[in-house]
């Protein structure tokens, strides 16, 4: 569907925050807000969909205000939506294109200040991909922050066929698609995670060969040790105690304890493009929890939601105006 520039608004309905604290309870919907501007390598996006983040609740608590855009802030990183302008450097995408990625190629340095919880968003070209004809805007929107992070977490360790990994939180966002693309990209030998009794099954669908009840068993006293461990919920310390002799342990919910590497992904369309044929044949799925998606008028609840950390897979936010 291509928008003519004439149907563009100047002005737009987004949830935004003009102040730090607890998202929410800062977040309020404005009807007013200015269109994002266009740089000549982005592209202007109508959003469809749009998945939440633990970054998006952080960043609304000024963990990074030292390097975060001014107010009013329009949360979101995660963005599935088509091409409505393109700016004069922009190659790889035409209006009308269908596109998702995360918007922010550094999530704590300077990320836009209007975000995919918005009618509309900008991007770079080289953030974005375009989505997979196979999934739908909702399930594409689940993806871009999670996937990346678990292809460049898998990458970081030099993680490859024959090694096995313990994924902790693998029911989660990042976790449900780290033990995948363990499998299924990088070869792994064996897949093991953790998760509550009523998410093993699953663990088993989505490959698991292991899957640890963390409410019965203590995943580091398990005979069993792991090449890598990937911790996606802040448990170096116990993870150090599960990687065999020269393992390594990942975190993305830090500060780690060394020798345990805490890493943030760099937001790359060019990963979502590798990964496409995993994700066109369906090897690789997205994971949406059960009460997604939540429409653009529960956003608030979607992020007090979110912060339980009781969700499975992605929350997502769907229809947008």
């Amino acid at each position: 569907m291509a928008a003519s520039t004439a149907s563009i608004p100047s002005h737009i309905k987004a949830w935004v925050y003009n102040e730090y604290g607890n998202i929410e309870e800062t977040l309020k919907l404005d009807s007013n807000v200015a269109l994002p501007q266009l740089k000549d390598d982005q592209v202007l996006i109508k959003v469809v969909a749009a998945a939440l983040n633990p970054v998006d609740y952080k960043r609304a608590l000024g963990f990074f205000k030292d390097s975060d855009s001014p107010f009013p802030t329009a949360p979101g990183y995660d963005v599935a939506g088509v091409v409505v302008k393109v700016g004069s450097e922009v190659k790889k995408f035409k209006v009308g294109d269908e596109v998702y990625g995360d918007i922010n190629e550094y999530a704590v340095n300077n990320p836009k200040a209007i975000g995919s919880v918005a009618e509309y968003t900008s991007a770079e070209e080289n953030v974005l991909a375009h989505k997979p004809s196979n999934l739908s805007f909702i399930e594409a929107a689940s993806l871009p922050a999670a996937i990346i992070t678990a292809y460049q977490g898998l990458e970081r360790v030099q993680f490859s066929s024959g090694k096995s990994i313990l994924v902790l939180g693998g029911a989660g966002g990042v976790g449900s698609l780290v033990t995948q693309l363990a499998k299924q990209v990088f070869g792994a030998a064996k897949v093991a995670a953790t998760a509550s009794t009523g998410k093993l099954e699953l663990l088993r669908k989505l490959g698991v060969d292991l899957p640890i009840d963390y409410t019965k068993e203590n995943f580091e006293e398990l005979p069993q040790k792991f090449d890598v461990v990937y911790d996606t919920v802040g448990q170096t310390d116990k993870a150090l105690k599960a990687i065999k002799e020269g393992g390594q342990v990942i975190t993305i919910a830090g500060p780690a304890s060394p020798p345990a590497i805490w890493f943030f992904l760099h937001s790359d369309g060019a990963v979502l493009d590798k990964l496409k044929p995993y994700l066109d044949s369906g090897k690789v799925k997205p994971v949406l929890d059960p009460k997604s998606p939540l429409p653009f008028s529960k956003a608030i609840e979607a992020f007090a939601y979110l912060k339980t950390n009781r969700a499975t897979g992605k929350v997502v936010i769907h229809p947008i105006p």
